[in-house]
């Protein structure tokens, strides 16, 4: 069905056709079959991103002198002016000053166009979900361009702009994004902020996209390619991204450094270059906000912001291999130069294997602490604003706790399987590196993750110390194995894992949703919006069906094991020891002895058939 018309021309309901759901401020019809794309396990992608805009939004007219008013946060303000009368006086004092100079205050307000506010684009808007909510949810916006390449999409997104009353800021679009992106490099047509949310990888969108955002314009980019980014295919991770992924533990925070290093490379062609603000792993995407600058003499320092990762295949330790070096007194000319490598030998110090090379990767802090602070003041102090602010709470605390300068972690469990011991309490390896006077903390992309600055060695000092009260049997380790060669080495470093206060996160003992559970059934990357309808949907769960444990064999019953059992000779029968007799379930028949070429046995059957002939001779014997 198209258009709302049946097969004969008939006009049906729209009922029938499409699904309405309400997320924010939004309410969106969108076909029931899988015609448009839609994934309700983004609804924290969307919710975050609608929190980092408006926080953008706040920082950029602020410095106009216009004020945004954020739904839900006036009534807080007041509450904390009610805590103390003389700052209430103050304000009162301060407003009437402003009013008699003449001086109004400008503010902006969610709904409405502010003619010096963001000029903002979706170029990949589906449903326009994403683009209604903005208009809806962020204050200061002087319009919202929701593009999307197919017909189909952009007359949905028509309906829902009506259906929400918003038709006075969003504007819908149908073009290629990237020719869209191209057509807007002009500094006046520039975007204030560009939104990619791409099925799959957004790489062909990268290079137009770094072009068409304003200077210090705000870019978000989603990718969904975490196969590619967590090391199963290098060599497409290569050819999309510009660097080699690794397989390894900390391959989710190795994904955000292959974006942000992608984005920063292809801007350095224009003479940008790209300052992170958040970067975001979850469920099963990356999700980054950047801001994009132009600067020649910045540009020369983005060879140094990029490094090469070493990583044994042994024991899993890493070792980052900057590609530029910068030098020079602050506040002087800054010398730039290559760097001198590699920082490992040919074979790794602890266990003897050997090095895999990865990247290059941003080795620069992924997150603005401060920027992510005022999404985190913002977002507590609004808590009703958005359906998922618990979990955007939770991740933000954690990313606040993170540890800026130290790229990658290692994990508890990667530890303790190295040298096959018992895995320590997160608590008790936190408080060891916090004696030996290192710095530690917690990842948001891993629930076990250790991020560290203390070196392999002192890590693995740590590990001995700990396998000594928990001792591994050494007869069965192999002596070429990484936990022989590992446990062999006496530690230099006494650990004490005596639990310590500051070992236990903030965000762990106040017990906020840091880390996703599984939201529903199924859940993760939908297929591809494509036509066909309800039917296409229909399809694809039944081949899902079909195809749901192939590789495992059908279960047996109690006849079909014995049957097969009974194809097996019993050994004890050979030796002569069988006490079971006929109740065994192995086979107690005899061997089959195998007949000669030469000799043909007298059967009652070969009587019957005709003599050979002088042909017959060299024919095989009969088996």
């Amino acid at each position: 069905m198209e258009n709302g018309t049946g097969p004969c021309g008939e006009e049906c309901p729209r009922e029938v056709q499409e699904t309405t759901i309400t997320e924010g401020a939004a309410k969106i019809a969108f076909p029931s079959a899988n015609e448009v794309f839609y994934n309700p396990v983004q609804e924290f992608n969307r919710d975050l991103t609608c929190a980092v805009i408006t926080e953008f939004a706040r920082i950029q007219l602020g410095a106009k002198g216009i004020q945004i008013k954020v739904p839900g946060e006036k009534d807080t303000q007041k509450v904390v002016v009610d805590l103390s009368e003389q700052e209430e006086e103050k304000v009162e004092l301060k407003e009437n000053e402003n009013l008699a100079s003449g001086d109004q205050p400008r503010t902006a307000a969610v709904g409405e166009i502010c003619e010096e506010g963001l000029h903002v684009l979706e170029g990949l808007a589906a449903s326009g979900l994403r683009s209604i909510r903005f208009a809806l949810e962020v204050p200061g916006l002087r319009s919202v361009v929701a593009n999307d390449t197919s017909a189909r999409a952009v007359d949905l997104i028509r309906r829902n702009v009506q259906l929400n009353d918003v038709a006075h800021l969003v504007q819908p679009s149908q073009a290629d994004a990237r020719m869209l992106m191209y057509q807007h490099q002009r500094v006046s047509e520039r975007f204030d902020v560009i939104d990619l949310d791409p099925y799959g990888s957004p790489a062909p969108f990268l290079d137009a996209a770094v072009q068409a955002v304003s200077e210090g314009g705000l870019l978000c980019v989603t990718c969904t390619d975490m196969a590619v980014l967590a090391g199963n295919s290098g060599e497409t991770c290569y050819s999309k991204y510009g660097a080699m992924a690794l397989k390894s533990r900390a391959c989710h925070e190795m994904a955000l450094r292959i974006v942000l290093h992608s984005l920063d490379l292809r801007a350095n062609c224009y003479q940008r270059f790209v300052v992170p603000l958040l970067s975001i792993s979850a469920d099963f995407y990356v999700r980054v906000f950047v801001r994009v600058f132009t600067g020649q003499a910045k540009v020369k320092a983005s060879a140094s912001k990029q490094a090469l990762v070493f990583q044994c295949v042994g024991c899993g330790a890493y070792h980052l291999q900057r590609l530029g070096k910068a030098s020079g007194v602050p506040g002087s000319r800054v010398k730039f130069s290559a760097a001198c490598g590699p920082p490992v030998t040919p074979e790794c110090e602890h266990c003897g294997q050997r090095h895999q090379l990865g990247g290059p990767v941003w080795a620069e802090p992924i997150h603005d602490l401060d920027f992510v602070g005022r999404v985190l003041e913002a977002v507590s102090a609004n808590p009703g604003r958005f359906h998922t602010s618990e979990r955007i709470r939770g991740v933000l605390s954690v990313i606040t706790e993170e540890l800026p300068d130290v790229p990658l972690y290692y994990t508890l469990d990667q530890l303790s399987s190295t040298i096959h011991c018992n895995t320590p309490s997160l608590l008790q390896l936190r408080s060891a590196l916090l004696h030996a006077d290192f710095r530690v903390s917690l990842s948001h992309a891993c629930k076990n993750a250790v991020k560290t600055d203390a070196p392999a060695s002192a890590l693995w000092d740590i590990m001995r110390c700990w396998e000594k009260e928990c001792p591994v049997k050494r007869e069965r380790l192999s002596e070429t194995s990484p936990a022989f060669r590992i446990l062999s080495v006496e530690p230099r470093l006494q650990a004490n894992f005596t639990i310590r206060e500051d070992a236990n996160p903030s965000s762990r003992q106040r017990g906020l949703k840091r880390f996703q559970a599984n939201p529903e059934a199924n859940w993760g990357p939908r297929p591809r919006a494509r036509p066909g309808g309800k039917a296409a949907d229909e399809a694809m769960e039944e081949r899902r069906r079909l195809l749901q444990n192939k590789r495992k064999e059908p279960p047996e019953d109690a006849a079909q094991r014995a049957a097969r059992l009974k194809t097996f000779p019993c050994k004890r029968f050979k030796e002569g020891t069988c006490q079971r007799g006929d109740q065994c379930c192995y086979s107690h028949s005899p061997p089959t002895p195998r007949v000669s070429a030469d000799a043909v046995p007298d059967c009652p059957e070969t009587s019957n058939q005709s003599p050979r002939g002088p042909g017959d001779a060299a024919r095989p014997g009969i088996d």
